[in-house]
């Protein structure tokens, strides 16, 4: 009997390992459905960037973002045409009216979309699904903290 119990527990910690395992070494693992709610787990501070001789706010990713670096994820938002010429978008967890530069919401409701492929053109307040690897950008002050990279549209 101490055997069997000791057979389930050692098959339920493979099991879960399973779940953890990353994206870029399992291609097929299912994305992780995120929500704005959860992105919400960041701190930012003022930091002076010489560069542009000004002060922007710095993140500190919390651990429920930290767990989603990386990884393939899906989320939903408001498309928000920044260069349609260059076909470069952002997606907002609110509309333009509401969203981080015009409604005065915070930089972790907003993320640069890496398209896997240069596509359709889209419309301000396109509420669409998408899915892509999530990168956390600290560093680069010319893009958002949240990345989409090889964005693509969830059927």
């Amino acid at each position: 009997m101490r055997s069997f119990r000791l057979f389930i527990i050692l098959a339920f910690t493979l099991s879960l390992s399973a779940f953890t395992i990353d994206s870029k070494k399992n291609p097929n693992a299912v994305p992780v459905k995120v929500t704005w709610e959860t992105l919400r787990d960041v701190t930012f501070k003022k930091k002076w960037y010489a560069a542009e001789s000004i002060y922007m706010l710095h993140p500190t990713f919390g651990p429920s973002v930290q767990k989603l670096k990386n990884q393939q994820v899906t989320i939903t938002g408001y498309i928000l045409p920044v260069d349609l010429d260059a076909n470069l978008y952002v997606l907002s967890a609110f509309p333009f009216s509401a969203c981080f530069f015009c409604g005065g919401a915070g930089p972790e409701t907003v993320m640069t979309l890496n398209f896997k492929k240069n596509g359709r053109k889209f419309k301000t307040d396109e509420r669409l699904t998408l899915t892509g690897t999530l990168k956390l950008n600290a560093d680069d002050i010319y893009q958002m903290n949240y990345i989409l990279d090889g964005a693509e549209i969830t059927e």
